[in-house]
């Protein structure tokens, strides 16, 4: 038993421990605070900035948005890049690690996986192709923004504050960096394997070429191409091609295993609107979605030489906007979804080492080896297997290597060209600059000052010969081959269309030829595409005049079209005798009931309905893929274009279709609800309560955010808040996904434009501008496209 004196001894040591333990905690914050501090940027005075022809300004408003003004365009890249180093110089650092391979000597051995996924493709090799193939004024221009760079590190008091967590060093900017920071960029954007063929493939293997064009299919009958092409649905494939009541094997079984999410692919939408219709200028809209964090991607700024004013998103690494306007054009992309890989099957020999190559020539397999460095860790050796077309992704189960020939390993599909966008003097121009943009392929939509509007896909493209891509194919015969890139005048463009409006969703935006000569890397289903479109026709047909806040409402439309459907089977599932006696069906029930039809976030029913969707789609698709995992592990119906077929099979439920465990398609779908329950009771959330606000609650921060208390990192987030909008509709939003920026513009009238960004240009916590802008972001506030007064005044000089 223990004696009150050494009881009172105990808590006093306890209480000397938490003293120490508070006051370590207290000196390390301060500590931390301290080395904040000393890495804010400097946002007045007077400072020096080698290399500068003359002198040079930046100014800051409200909301710390800067604006670059210097006499020539070297020098603007120069100051740039002295702004984005002094408020981004980690997330710079990271984005070239990213596309070099190089982040495990940051973080250790948890980021080798993507360390792998870059080093497959040898990009830090390619990026020094890439340089090397630029023209010299554009080599000028990264030289400059490189030696601003490096200036702008050098002039803070202390290093960027993660680079203390981290107990390393910042490196210098080279100019190779700046294509690695695009590579990092494609590897967002595109998958660098192959995987989709590979579904497709697995798909026809397995279930036969009418399963394929039923379940994967390339277009749709509900599809809203630009071009108002049409497209015929496939039919069911017959029981003798799939039939789930005479497989062997018993059919998965789901019970318990929602909630099932949406895959968020990266994308984005962007749609104009040209003069003639708009009554005024013509409007370009764009809202590019990708994943959320602190700092945002973006960095917002104006920049400004003699013969140019333009404003808009730039990427930390990059001496140029992304998009924006110039006021002669503006510009916007969304992933185009396109074609831009293929699977190529090589026939192996006797020899592991040898392969027969084109013309049947008999070539060695070159192993290339990349060595990792980790930091915490002995080095990783990586080893790669290559061939003349591509690194080796995998093997068909009958020996074939499958090698991944890819547009990105190219040097010459990789460039700077988008600088040559400052120059372009209306839509014409801008879309023929685009051909030549060696950026990962994108649609890009395009308003000029005269009213005009276009379209067309930028990047570079394959020239494929005797097959379209979309399934594995051997090149052995000659017959099946790329021959180069598409010519400018061969990609697909549209420039003033007659309706006047055009629009873009990550999903297939023409048909016939011009689909063939662009190819499929997985479109997106239709539903957000057509609810764009929809809303752009309303504006038209109502013969007022529409300006920006009209297409912002585009932007924000929340409405949940795509559901309705299926707020309509919900309830048809449950009958009064599917009720009766069932509690957990008949909460469901009464949830439901009340449709508001809109992804709000007070919305009950909406997150009812949605996971019901989804769980309807685990229960059809499952067990009917089954032989498709078994072939792939890593295979996955997500990325189809799924929702068509989806709702052929629900409204003819075909007997061969069904999962063996249900005796009824009522049945399925009665168990999709119950996944629905069982979802929400893990969650601990009842159905009356299940508001779409409590599921879609953003957590927009700091990737050191991740592996720390929440409660002692409150400080490295932007303010957490439910949200309205989700997948399948223009306002995309999940908890850390979304509009990464939203812009509407008229070229030439940028003063009456809207932005809004989730974050500010600082990614300094200590700076008073670290949430700038969020607000306004997340409630949809029309704030202006251009920067505000000047409130800091920054002169540079030689």
């Amino acid at each position: 038993m223990i004696t009150r004196r050494a009881a009172k001894g105990l808590l006093a040591g306890i209480a000397a421990v938490l003293a120490i333990l508070v006051l370590a905690c207290a000196a390390a914050g301060l500590w931390i605070r301290g080395r904040m501090q000393a890495s804010l940027p400097v946002l007045e005075g007077a400072t020096e900035l080698r290399g500068l022809g003359a002198k040079a300004r930046v100014v800051r408003d409200a909301l710390g948005v800067p604006t670059v003004t210097a006499s020539n365009r070297a020098d603007v890249a120069r100051v740039t890049g002295w702004v984005h180093a002094q408020d981004r110089f980690f997330q710079m650092d990271t984005l070239r690690r990213r596309g070099a391979g190089e982040l495990s000597e940051l973080f250790g051995k948890d980021a080798l996986a993507y360390d792998r996924e870059a080093r497959l493709h040898g990009f830090r090799e390619l990026a020094q192709k890439a340089l090397a193939r630029e023209t010299p004024e554009r080599r000028a221009i990264l030289e400059a923004y490189a030696q601003g760079v490096n200036a702008g590190l050098a002039a803070l008091h202390g290093k960027p504050w993660e680079y203390y967590v981290l107990q390393s060093e910042p490196r210098p900017w080279s100019p190779v960096d700046t294509f690695l920071v695009s590579y990092a960029m494609t590897l967002d954007l595109q998958e660098g394997t192959g995987h989709y063929i590979r579904t497709l493939d697995a798909i026809r293997s397995e279930l036969g070429d009418r399963a394929l064009a039923f379940f994967a299919p390339e277009g749709t009958s509900r599809d809203v191409p630009i071009d108002a092409s049409s497209w015929k649905d496939a039919p069911l494939p017959p029981a003798s091609d799939v039939d789930l009541r005479s497989r062997d094997q018993a059919a998965a079984r789901l019970e318990g295993k929602g909630p099932w999410s949406d895959r968020l692919e990266p994308g984005s939408n962007s749609f104009a609107v040209a003069a003639k219709v708009a009554g005024a200028g013509a409007l370009l809209a764009n809202d590019m979605h990708l994943h959320l964090g602190v700092p945002n991607i973006w960095y917002r700024m104006s920049l400004k030489w003699p013969g140019h004013d333009e404003t808009g998103v730039t990427l930390p690494g990059t001496p140029t906007l992304v998009a924006g306007s110039t006021g002669r054009i503006a510009w916007g992309f969304t992933n185009s979804n396109t074609g831009t890989g293929d699977i190529i099957l090589v026939n192996p020999t006797a020899s592991p080492e040898l392969y027969h190559g084109p013309n049947d020539q008999l070539l060695r397999i070159e192993n290339r080896t990349e060595v990792v460095a980790v930091k915490g860790s002995k080095p990783v050796t990586l080893e790669f297997r290559w061939t003349v077309w591509g690194p080796v992704v995998g093997e068909e189960p009958g020996g074939k290597l499958m090698v991944f020939h890819w547009t990105a390993d190219a040097p010459e599909a990789t460039n700077m060209a988008i600088i040559d966008l400052e120059d372009a003097a209306d839509t014409p121009e801008a879309v023929e600059i685009a051909h030549r943009l060696g950026i990962t392929v994108q649609n890009f939509v395009v308003a000029d000052s005269r009213g005009r509007i276009g379209w067309t896909v930028a990047g570079f493209l394959p020239h494929r010969v005797g097959y379209d891509g979309r399934l594995p194919v051997s090149w052995d015969f000659g017959d099946r081959r790329w021959e180069g890139f598409l010519k400018p005048s061969e990609v697909p463009t549209i420039i003033d269309p007659e309706s006047g409006l055009l629009w873009t969703a990550n999903n297939r935006t023409v048909g016939g030829a011009a689909l063939a000569a662009l190819g499929d890397g997985g479109y997106d289903i239709a539903a957000r595409a057509a609810q764009i479109r929809g809303d752009l026709f309303s504006l038209a047909q109502s013969g007022r005049s529409i300006g920006p806040k009209d297409l912002l409402a585009i932007q924000l439309d929340d409405r949940a079209v795509l559901l309705e459907g299926w707020h309509a089977r919900l309830l048809e599932t449950l009958t009064p005798q599917t009720v009766s006696g069932k509690s957990s069906r008949a909460e469901i029930l009464a949830a439901a009931r009340k449709w508001e039809g809109r992804a709000s976030v007070d919305s009950v029913s909406y997150r009812i309905v949605r996971s019901f969707r989804l769980a309807v789609a685990h229960r059809v698709f499952d067990p009917i893929f089954a032989p498709c995992r078994d072939r792939d592990p890593d295979f996955s119906w997500t990325k189809l274009n799924y929702e068509q077929p989806l709702e052929t099979i629900i409204a003819s439920r075909p007997a061969h279709l069904l999962d063996p465990q249900f005796a009824t398609w009522q049945d399925l779908m009665v168990a999709a609800v119950d996944d629905v329950s069982a979802g929400l009771k893990k969650q601990g959330v009842a159905p009356a309560d299940a508001t779409w606000g409590r599921a879609n609650t953003t957590r927009i921060e700091h990737p050191f955010a991740r592996s720390l208390p929440r409660l002692a990192t409150s400080w490295l987030r932007m303010p957490a808040g439910p949200l309205p909008g989700d997948s399948n509709m223009p306002r995309i939003q999940s908890p850390s996904f979304g509009a990464s920026e939203r812009f509407v513009v008229s070229p030439g009238r940028e003063s009456e434009g809207i932005f809004h960004m989730p974050g500010a240009a600082c990614a300094n916590p200590m700076s008073p501008y670290f949430r700038s802008g969020y607000e306004a972001w997340a409630r949809g506030d029309a704030t202006p496209f251009l920067p505000g007064p000047p409130e800091h005044t920054l002169e540079l000089a030689p």
